[in-house]
Protein backbone atom coordinates (compact mmCIF):
# COMPACT_ATOMS: atom_id res chain seq x y z
CA UNK A 1 0.00 0.00 0.00
CA UNK A 2 1.36 3.45 -0.91
CA UNK A 3 1.75 5.89 2.03
CA UNK A 4 -0.20 9.16 1.94
CA UNK A 5 1.90 12.36 1.82
CA UNK A 6 2.59 13.98 5.17
CA UNK A 7 0.44 17.02 4.32
CA UNK A 8 -2.59 14.84 3.62
CA UNK A 9 -2.04 12.91 6.82
CA UNK A 10 -1.81 16.16 8.74
CA UNK A 11 -5.17 17.29 7.40
CA UNK A 12 -6.62 13.91 8.24
CA UNK A 13 -5.32 14.31 11.77
CA UNK A 14 -7.18 17.59 12.18
CA UNK A 15 -10.38 16.26 10.65
CA UNK A 16 -10.41 12.66 11.78
CA UNK A 17 -13.99 12.02 10.82
CA UNK A 18 -13.38 13.14 7.27
CA UNK A 19 -10.77 10.38 6.81
CA UNK A 20 -12.90 7.79 8.52
CA UNK A 21 -10.69 7.63 11.63
CA UNK A 22 -12.09 6.92 15.07
CA UNK A 23 -10.44 5.91 18.30
CA UNK A 24 -6.96 6.91 19.51
CA UNK A 25 -3.30 6.34 18.82
CA UNK A 26 -2.71 7.16 15.12
CA UNK A 27 -2.52 9.99 12.62
CA UNK A 28 -6.11 9.22 11.66
CA UNK A 29 -7.11 9.58 15.31
CA UNK A 30 -6.02 13.18 15.61
CA UNK A 31 -2.20 12.94 15.63
CA UNK A 32 -0.47 14.54 12.66
CA UNK A 33 2.28 12.49 10.98
CA UNK A 34 5.76 13.71 11.97
CA UNK A 35 7.18 16.29 9.61
CA UNK A 36 10.15 15.37 7.44
CA UNK A 37 13.43 16.32 9.09
CA UNK A 38 15.14 19.19 7.35
CA UNK A 39 17.58 17.93 4.75
CA UNK A 40 16.20 14.38 4.89
CA UNK A 41 14.88 12.95 1.62
CA UNK A 42 11.35 11.50 1.57
CA UNK A 43 11.11 7.73 2.07
CA UNK A 44 10.33 7.10 -1.61
CA UNK A 45 13.46 9.00 -2.66
CA UNK A 46 15.55 7.14 -0.10
CA UNK A 47 14.35 3.80 -1.49
CA UNK A 48 15.11 4.93 -5.02
CA UNK A 49 18.65 5.97 -4.10
CA UNK A 50 19.40 2.88 -2.00
CA UNK A 51 22.16 0.61 -3.35
CA UNK A 52 20.93 -2.47 -5.23
CA UNK A 53 20.54 -5.64 -3.21
CA UNK A 54 23.78 -7.64 -3.07
CA UNK A 55 23.97 -10.80 -5.17
CA UNK A 56 25.65 -13.97 -3.87
CA UNK A 57 28.55 -13.88 -6.34
CA UNK A 58 29.19 -10.13 -6.47
CA UNK A 59 32.91 -9.49 -6.97
CA UNK A 60 33.69 -13.06 -8.06
CA UNK A 61 35.31 -13.87 -11.40
CA UNK A 62 34.59 -17.21 -13.10
CA UNK A 63 36.15 -18.47 -16.32
CA UNK A 64 34.21 -21.12 -18.26
CA UNK A 65 36.09 -23.20 -20.82
CA UNK A 66 33.70 -24.93 -23.27
CA UNK A 67 35.70 -27.95 -24.42
CA UNK A 68 36.87 -28.17 -28.05
CA UNK A 69 35.31 -26.03 -30.83
CA UNK A 70 32.87 -26.75 -33.64
CA UNK A 71 35.36 -25.85 -36.40
CA UNK A 72 38.29 -27.91 -35.14
CA UNK A 73 37.64 -30.68 -37.64
CA UNK A 74 38.35 -28.25 -40.46
CA UNK A 75 41.88 -27.44 -39.22
CA UNK A 76 43.68 -30.72 -38.42
CA UNK A 77 47.14 -29.22 -38.92
CA UNK A 78 46.47 -26.40 -36.50
CA UNK A 79 44.84 -28.40 -33.75
CA UNK A 80 47.30 -31.32 -34.00
CA UNK A 81 50.43 -29.20 -33.56
CA UNK A 82 52.22 -30.05 -30.33
CA UNK A 83 52.31 -27.71 -27.34
CA UNK A 84 54.19 -28.01 -24.07
CA UNK A 85 52.00 -28.85 -21.05
CA UNK A 86 55.05 -29.22 -18.78
CA UNK A 87 54.72 -32.96 -18.21
CA UNK A 88 54.66 -33.81 -21.92
CA UNK A 89 53.95 -32.46 -25.39
CA UNK A 90 50.30 -32.69 -26.44
CA UNK A 91 48.07 -31.68 -29.32
CA UNK A 92 46.93 -28.06 -29.29
CA UNK A 93 43.31 -29.25 -29.15
CA UNK A 94 41.08 -32.06 -30.42
CA UNK A 95 37.69 -32.35 -32.10
CA UNK A 96 36.14 -34.05 -29.08
CA UNK A 97 33.62 -36.86 -29.23
CA UNK A 98 29.92 -37.10 -30.16
CA UNK A 99 26.82 -39.17 -29.62
CA UNK A 100 26.29 -42.06 -32.00
CA UNK A 101 23.83 -39.96 -34.00
CA UNK A 102 26.27 -37.07 -34.42
CA UNK A 103 25.55 -34.57 -31.63
CA UNK A 104 29.04 -33.22 -31.01
CA UNK A 105 30.75 -32.67 -27.71
CA UNK A 106 31.70 -29.18 -28.92
CA UNK A 107 28.02 -28.28 -29.44
CA UNK A 108 27.09 -29.77 -26.07
CA UNK A 109 29.81 -27.94 -24.14
CA UNK A 110 29.04 -24.65 -25.88
CA UNK A 111 25.34 -24.83 -25.03
CA UNK A 112 25.91 -25.81 -21.40
CA UNK A 113 28.59 -23.14 -20.98
CA UNK A 114 26.36 -20.37 -22.34
CA UNK A 115 23.59 -21.45 -19.99
CA UNK A 116 26.04 -21.54 -17.09
CA UNK A 117 27.36 -18.09 -17.98
CA UNK A 118 23.83 -16.64 -17.88
CA UNK A 119 23.09 -18.17 -14.48
CA UNK A 120 26.34 -17.00 -12.92
CA UNK A 121 25.88 -13.46 -14.25
CA UNK A 122 22.43 -13.30 -12.69
CA UNK A 123 24.05 -14.29 -9.40
CA UNK A 124 26.46 -11.39 -9.69
CA UNK A 125 29.64 -12.99 -11.04
CA UNK A 126 31.87 -11.60 -13.75
CA UNK A 127 32.09 -14.40 -16.32
CA UNK A 128 34.51 -14.95 -19.19
CA UNK A 129 34.43 -17.75 -21.78
CA UNK A 130 37.53 -19.12 -23.48
CA UNK A 131 35.83 -19.11 -26.88
CA UNK A 132 33.17 -16.89 -28.40
CA UNK A 133 31.33 -19.25 -30.73
CA UNK A 134 31.02 -22.87 -31.80
CA UNK A 135 32.16 -22.44 -35.38
CA UNK A 136 35.79 -21.47 -34.84
CA UNK A 137 39.07 -23.32 -34.20
CA UNK A 138 40.81 -23.70 -30.84
CA UNK A 139 42.11 -22.00 -28.81
CA UNK A 140 44.94 -24.31 -27.80
CA UNK A 141 44.86 -25.87 -24.37
CA UNK A 142 47.75 -23.62 -23.31
CA UNK A 143 45.76 -20.52 -24.31
CA UNK A 144 42.68 -21.76 -22.47
CA UNK A 145 44.69 -21.92 -19.25
CA UNK A 146 46.21 -18.49 -19.92
CA UNK A 147 42.74 -16.91 -20.26
CA UNK A 148 41.81 -18.00 -16.76
CA UNK A 149 45.15 -16.85 -15.38
CA UNK A 150 44.92 -13.43 -17.02
CA UNK A 151 41.38 -12.93 -15.71
CA UNK A 152 42.55 -13.69 -12.17
CA UNK A 153 39.64 -16.09 -11.89
CA UNK A 154 38.38 -17.11 -8.47
CA UNK A 155 37.40 -20.37 -10.15
CA UNK A 156 37.72 -21.86 -13.63
CA UNK A 157 35.83 -24.81 -15.05
CA UNK A 158 36.32 -26.71 -18.30
CA UNK A 159 33.12 -28.35 -19.53
CA UNK A 160 33.38 -31.68 -21.36
CA UNK A 161 31.61 -34.97 -22.01
CA UNK A 162 33.36 -38.30 -22.50
CA UNK A 163 33.35 -40.77 -25.38
CA UNK A 164 33.83 -44.16 -23.75
CA UNK A 165 32.47 -47.67 -24.34
CA UNK A 166 28.67 -47.74 -24.65
CA UNK A 167 28.17 -49.72 -21.43
CA UNK A 168 30.09 -47.18 -19.36
CA UNK A 169 28.03 -44.62 -17.47
CA UNK A 170 28.28 -41.60 -15.26
CA UNK A 171 30.10 -38.31 -14.76
CA UNK A 172 33.43 -37.48 -13.19
CA UNK A 173 35.44 -34.43 -12.19
CA UNK A 174 39.12 -34.07 -13.06
CA UNK A 175 41.46 -32.14 -10.76
CA UNK A 176 45.17 -31.30 -11.01
CA UNK A 177 48.12 -32.96 -9.31
CA UNK A 178 51.28 -31.26 -8.14
CA UNK A 179 53.87 -31.29 -10.92
CA UNK A 180 56.46 -28.82 -9.59
CA UNK A 181 54.82 -26.24 -11.82
CA UNK A 182 52.49 -23.23 -11.68
CA UNK A 183 49.44 -25.28 -10.74
CA UNK A 184 50.99 -26.56 -7.51
CA UNK A 185 49.85 -23.61 -5.40
CA UNK A 186 46.18 -24.12 -6.36
CA UNK A 187 46.00 -27.91 -6.23
CA UNK A 188 44.31 -27.89 -2.81
CA UNK A 189 41.81 -25.22 -3.80
CA UNK A 190 41.12 -27.04 -7.08
CA UNK A 191 40.35 -30.19 -5.11
CA UNK A 192 37.88 -28.27 -2.93
CA UNK A 193 36.28 -26.82 -6.05
CA UNK A 194 36.07 -30.27 -7.61
CA UNK A 195 34.34 -31.83 -4.62
CA UNK A 196 31.85 -28.96 -4.38
CA UNK A 197 30.96 -29.33 -8.06
CA UNK A 198 30.86 -33.14 -7.82
CA UNK A 199 28.32 -33.00 -5.00
CA UNK A 200 26.14 -30.35 -6.67
CA UNK A 201 26.25 -32.14 -10.03
CA UNK A 202 25.11 -35.43 -8.53
CA UNK A 203 22.30 -33.74 -6.60
CA UNK A 204 21.17 -31.53 -9.48
CA UNK A 205 21.26 -34.00 -12.38
CA UNK A 206 20.72 -37.39 -10.81
CA UNK A 207 23.48 -38.84 -13.00
CA UNK A 208 25.57 -41.55 -11.33
CA UNK A 209 29.24 -41.37 -10.47
CA UNK A 210 31.39 -42.71 -13.28
CA UNK A 211 31.47 -46.50 -13.42
CA UNK A 212 34.81 -46.55 -15.23
CA UNK A 213 37.04 -43.62 -14.18
CA UNK A 214 38.07 -42.25 -10.83
CA UNK A 215 36.91 -42.96 -7.32
CA UNK A 216 33.51 -41.57 -6.39
CA UNK A 217 33.64 -39.44 -9.56
CA UNK A 218 36.96 -37.83 -8.60
CA UNK A 219 39.99 -38.20 -10.86
CA UNK A 220 43.42 -36.54 -10.44
CA UNK A 221 45.63 -36.05 -13.50
CA UNK A 222 48.94 -34.46 -14.43
CA UNK A 223 48.71 -34.66 -18.24
CA UNK A 224 46.17 -31.94 -19.01
CA UNK A 225 47.57 -28.59 -20.15
CA UNK A 226 44.44 -26.75 -19.09
CA UNK A 227 45.16 -27.81 -15.51
CA UNK A 228 48.97 -27.98 -15.44
CA UNK A 229 49.35 -24.39 -16.62
CA UNK A 230 46.63 -22.90 -14.45
CA UNK A 231 47.52 -20.51 -11.64
CA UNK A 232 43.88 -20.27 -10.52
CA UNK A 233 41.68 -23.02 -9.03
CA UNK A 234 40.47 -25.08 -11.98
CA UNK A 235 38.73 -28.36 -12.76
CA UNK A 236 37.42 -30.33 -15.72
CA UNK A 237 33.92 -31.81 -15.65
CA UNK A 238 33.14 -34.82 -17.82
CA UNK A 239 29.35 -34.58 -17.68
CA UNK A 240 28.81 -38.20 -18.75
CA UNK A 241 29.40 -40.63 -21.58
CA UNK A 242 28.09 -39.46 -24.95
CA UNK A 243 28.41 -42.99 -26.33
CA UNK A 244 26.01 -44.35 -23.74
CA UNK A 245 22.49 -44.29 -25.17
CA UNK A 246 20.80 -43.22 -21.93
CA UNK A 247 23.15 -40.32 -21.30
CA UNK A 248 23.25 -39.30 -24.96
CA UNK A 249 19.46 -38.89 -24.93
CA UNK A 250 19.67 -36.70 -21.85
CA UNK A 251 22.39 -34.52 -23.35
CA UNK A 252 20.25 -33.87 -26.42
CA UNK A 253 17.44 -32.52 -24.23
CA UNK A 254 17.68 -28.72 -23.69
CA UNK A 255 15.88 -29.04 -20.35
CA UNK A 256 18.48 -31.48 -19.13
CA UNK A 257 21.30 -29.26 -20.33
CA UNK A 258 19.75 -26.50 -18.24
CA UNK A 259 19.76 -28.87 -15.27
CA UNK A 260 23.46 -29.46 -15.84
CA UNK A 261 24.15 -25.73 -15.99
CA UNK A 262 22.24 -25.04 -12.78
CA UNK A 263 24.04 -27.87 -11.00
CA UNK A 264 27.44 -26.55 -12.10
CA UNK A 265 26.48 -23.03 -11.00
CA UNK A 266 25.42 -24.33 -7.59
CA UNK A 267 28.71 -26.17 -7.16
CA UNK A 268 30.74 -23.12 -8.14
CA UNK A 269 28.72 -20.91 -5.81
CA UNK A 270 29.16 -23.32 -2.91
CA UNK A 271 32.91 -23.25 -3.42
CA UNK A 272 33.12 -19.48 -3.90
CA UNK A 273 31.10 -18.76 -0.77
CA UNK A 274 32.86 -21.30 1.45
Amino acid sequence: MRALPATVLAVCGLIASACGGTGTGGAAAGQAAPATTAGQAPAAAQAKDAPPEAKPLDGKVVVIDPGHNGGNYRAPKEINRKVNVLTQMKACDTTGTSTNDGYSEAAFTWDVSKRLQKILKKRGATVKLTRTSNDGVGPCITERAAIGNKAGADAAISVHADGSAPANRGFHVIMPKKIKGPVDKVVADSSSLGMAVRDAFRKGTGLPYSTYIGRKALDYRSDLGGLNLSTVPKIFVEAGNMRNATEAAKFRDPKFRQKIAVALANGLQHYLQA
